[in-house]
């Protein structure tokens, strides 16, 4: 049932079904439709509003103090917020942190996108758990003036993310390389100098830590659009391949995604290693599919289990789609699964340093539970390079 409108409501977030949620608006003024999910995290919300896994989605925080700790240049996964817009509980007060920079309204505003605050979002957290993610329409208007009628049609007429290709979008234009390494007191980010492993990381729609895990690890990172083809990434003569994450359906990414990683795999035995969407191209490479789920895990508190080694880490998550399990191939085994659901979450290759994960390890919720995983690609790289001499 909608929910009954007050004099200082500015914005209105309308499910397709035709629920509405009223509040004060931030941030840019208009109008937005996207898939609503919600992220359970305490922390970080510059960096998932920067996150390019979030293109084509309306963010809710279940957590309530969002924006009291500002935005800043360091903290962007991405050079602009790819989220579509947040939903928060309170609204954004002013800063209070030494690194802050800027206000989030203020940042979200130059940025066009909106916010809402004064929702329920434990109200609109359990619908979303219940029926699934909700196609919405968000509008903010700071007189008020919004035409529900045209909000729900919207949010009714938005396509939703089944078969839609995003990576496109996200991804780089030209190729580059990479040498910053991760931030650490009192210097933050570093610059990687010397020789290094030469890995050309596929950008779906990377995350920059993820790239500075990368270069802390000893690689050489050179990136490369979403659609490279297998000749362009064998030209830079790789040590190692890289799938980064990224939004949308896989199996829509998997049509031009696919054919470049079977290729590459027939034509070198270089290690590769995969990242959320990168981990589901790899599982589609090799013969697996992806489904969609009913609200995606999105969140840093995620407990996973590797399978073969018994130890639980706790993790960064940002998909709505997941690998099905029961359509592994011959060959590639299960190695990690979320202790929420059973879902899968990592898989590798039995005969080859082929491997990749449903969840962030870049994010270091734990703080450093999967680091390992960048030094165990760097290992897997170095060691063949060992065996090719």
């Amino acid at each position: 049932m909608p929910t009954a409108r007050r004099s200082d409501h500015t914005a209105c977030l309308a499910l397709a079904d035709g629920t509405l949620f009223w509040g004060r608006g931030f941030g840019a003024t208009g109008q937005t439709t996207a898939e609503l999910c919600f992220n359970t995290a305490m922390t970080g919300y510059q960096e998932i509003m920067t996150d390019p896994s979030y293109a084509g989605q309306v963010v809710t925080f279940t957590f309530p103090h969002i924006g009291n700790v500002g935005v800043n240049p360091e903290d962007d996964e991405a050079d602009r917020p790819v989220a579509e817009g947040l939903v928060v509980k309170w609204d954004p007060t002013e800063p209070s942190n030494w690194r802050a920079a800027e206000r989030l309204d203020a940042w979200l505003a130059r940025h066009g996108r909106i916010g809402i605050g004064g929702v329920d979002t434990r109200r609109l957290t359990r619908a979303i758990r219940q029926q699934g993610a909700p196609h919405v329409a968000l509008a903010h208007d700071p007189e008020g003036n919004i035409d529900i009628e045209a909000l729900v049609a919207s949010a009714r007429a938005f396509p939703g993310l089944v078969g839609l290709d995003l990576a496109r979008e996200v991804t780089c234009r030209q190729s580059y390389r990479w040498n910053e390494t991760r931030w650490a007191w009192p210097g933050g980010y570093g610059r990687r100098e010397g020789p290094g492993h030469r890995v050309v990381a596929i950008d779906y729609g990377a995350k920059r830590n993820i790239l500075r895990c990368l270069a802390s690890a000893g690689c050489d990172v050179i990136v490369l659009p979403a659609t490279a083809s297998a000749e362009e990434v064998l030209a830079h003569q790789p040590e190692g391949l890289f799938l980064s994450n990224g939004p949308g359906d896989p199996a829509a990414t998997g049509e031009y995604a696919v054919p470049m990683i079977r290729e590459v795999m027939e034509k070198t035995e270089i290690p590769i290693f995969g990242i959320c969407l990168g981990h589901q191209m790899l599982a589609l490479a090799l013969g697996a599919r992806t489904v969609k789920m009913n609200h995606g895990h999105h969140g840093a508190n995620h407990p996973v289990k590797d399978l073969e080694t018994g130890k639980v880490e706790i993790t960064s998550m940002n998909h709505g789609f997941t690998v099905d399990s029961q359509t592994l191939p011959d060959g590639v085994i299960e190695t990690h699964v979320s202790l929420f659901d059973g879902s899968n979450c990592g898989i590798r290759m039995t005969d080859r340093p082929v491997f990749s994960v449903q969840y962030h390890p870049e994010a270091s919720p734990g703080p450093q539970d999967s680091y390992y995983l960048f030094e165990r690609f760097a290992a897997a790289i170095a060691a063949r390079k060992q065996t090719t001499a």
